[in-house]
């Protein structure tokens, strides 16, 4: 008897629908999200104040990808400037973080990460985890520099959103069901998110009710009232600080005091004849330049064909190879991360590209009761091993996977784009601009395209979709291994984008297999 043939979990053709327009448009990974983004430039605000309304509205709507816990980095090409600035709200270490908290146990993780084991996985979950939040630093920034509104406008799509709670569909199922394991050792992340002990589930039929987050809306109210400081000098910091105390972990009041979010010249790269601006630093930017410098003269038709394919697997295995050869094993390989991107343009011209996370799926999956926080779980970005380039160190900033862009033409920026899935972003991120700079795709048919990843100087991951052709010319180059590109498993990054024509013409388009995702345009 034959064998089986491989086993396909989605036996349908997703299609996403774009959107287009001449005026503002917002793309995020919560439609939700993208509709708050969307009234914030119907009231009158540019594109940073809609890109932080979403971003406070994904804290509700998107609890496990990130939050007023986390962390991320921004860029922002305000219309009519020249060039596009970084803000970087990324990770810092606790200062009283302490290197022997975490103790290895001799063996390697075998589920999801490429990190020793640290005992009681202190690393991953619980309140050691914890990264110092900066979301909250950063998006008052952006909005303070560049925007138009008060703050308090900007946050109140938000506040609006936790009033009346989480969806309760089964894609929600799904993503608590995922980390529930963990969720419940932690008693408020188990009362919010596991009701009666279980993950919430949908009603067979009807319309699916609201899961009420714990404080959060509080904290929101509070935030809205007495502003960003509040969170970091004011009853929240001290709130936090309480919690996390009580519960072991090492976040101090002078810690948050000190957390800062800063603006940095972007990071630039050459690529046939336009320029991608880029986050720089502890990003996935250096080697996302790297990869555009070995793709620079790949054979290149009217469409990506096996050669090209094989051509990028190349480029990409070998910036991860001088990656990791530079930084030791310095990030998780594949790791469960649930990151969101969020792109934005408004009516004017200016853009925003900005990546934010709480790393892990639900973060370190501790909820702070007091104020319905949840937390994010950064130290798991820093190599557990004592006396590596990234190992864990008190007030120490850890290299992350984070990759948003914005290329421009001459000035003028002409394409914003970034992703959620860990080190999957920077595949994801490369081929859908080159899709559509090197190979004249529209935003849509780029975003259906069939996709590699490629993580780590070793294995190719392919569409099944590819032609047989490029499938034969990744294998004659190295391992392959072919796999689908479904909700779950998670087997490529979830990237979206808009691009702007000479014209005035904007197109936005989301992730093809996220369920929630939404491009949304000004009328």
């Amino acid at each position: 008897m034959a064998a089986l043939p491989p086993f396909v979990s989605q036996n349908w053709h997703v299609t996403k629908p774009h959107a287009s327009g001449r005026r503002g448009i917002v793309v995020a990974q919560a439609q939700a999200a993208a509709e708050a983004g969307l009234a914030v430039l119907d009231a009158g605000g540019n594109a940073v104040d809609a890109a932080v309304a979403t971003g406070f509205a994904l804290a509700v709507v998107e609890p496990w990808n990130s939050g007023l816990g986390g962390i991320g980095f921004a860029l922002v090409h305000p219309a009519g400037a020249a060039r596009a600035e970084v803000v970087d709200f990324g990770p810092r270490a606790p200062s009283a973080l302490n290197p022997g908290q975490f103790p290895l146990t001799g063996r390697m993780k075998q589920d999801l990460f490429a990190w020793p084991e640290v005992v009681g996985d202190a690393n991953i979950h619980g309140p050691l985890s914890f990264a110092l939040p900066a979301t909250v630093a950063g998006y008052a920034l952006m909005q303070k520099r560049w925007g138009r509104l008060p703050f308090a406008d900007i946050i109140a799509p938000a506040l609006a959103l936790a009033r009346r709670g989480l969806p309760a569909d089964w894609f929600t199922t799904l993503k608590i069901a995922n980390a529930a394991a963990i969720l419940r050792r932690y008693p408020e992340s188990a009362r919010i998110y596991l009701p009666d002990g279980l993950p919430p589930v949908a009603p067979y039929q009807g319309t699916p009710g609201f899961l009420p987050l714990g404080r959060l809306t509080e904290t929101l109210e509070r935030l809205q009232r007495a502003g960003a400081e509040d969170f970091y000098h004011g009853e929240i910091a001290r709130m936090i600080v309480a919690d996390v105390a009580a519960m072991g972990g090492v976040i101090s009041a002078a810690d948050l005091a000190a957390v800062t979010a800063r603006v940095l010249p972007a990071m630039e790269a050459t690529y046939h004849g336009r320029t991608w601006q880029l986050a720089g630093g502890l990003t996935a930017a250096p080697t996302l330049a790297s990869v555009l410098a070995r793709l620079e003269a790949a054979p290149r038709g009217s469409a990506p064909d096996a050669a090209w394919f094989a051509a990028l697997a190349t480029a990409l295995r070998g910036a991860y190879a001088e990656r990791l050869a530079g930084l030791g094993e310095a990030e998780p390989a594949n790791a469960g991360t649930c990151t969101t991107h969020l792109t934005v343009c408004d009516e004017a011209g200016g853009m925003v590209a900005m990546t934010s996370t709480l790393l892990s799926s639900m973060g370190s999956r501790v909820v702070l009761p007091g104020t319905g926080i949840l937390m994010n779980n950064g130290v798991m970005w820093f190599d557990p091993r004592p006396g590596q380039p990234n190992s864990i160190a008190p007030g120490k900033r850890p290299l992350t996977n984070m990759c948003p862009v914005i290329i421009r033409d001459g000035d003028r920026p002409i394409l914003a784009a970034g992703g959620s899935g860990g080190r999957r972003i920077m595949a994801a991120v490369t081929q859908m601009l080159t899709f559509v700079t090197d190979f004249a795709m529209t935003p849509a048919k780029a975003a259906h395209h069939p996709r590699i990843d490629v993580s780590d100087a070793e294995t190719v991951h392919a569409d099944r979709r590819l032609s047989a052709a490029a499938l034969a010319a990744l294998a004659e180059a190295g391992p392959v291994e072919i796999v689908e590109h479904a909700v779950l498993p998670i087997n490529f990054a979830c990237p979206n984008l808009i691009e702007v024509k000479q014209d005035g013409t904007r197109t936005g388009i989301s992730d093809v297999q996220s369920p929630w995702s939404a491009a949304l345009a000004q009328r």
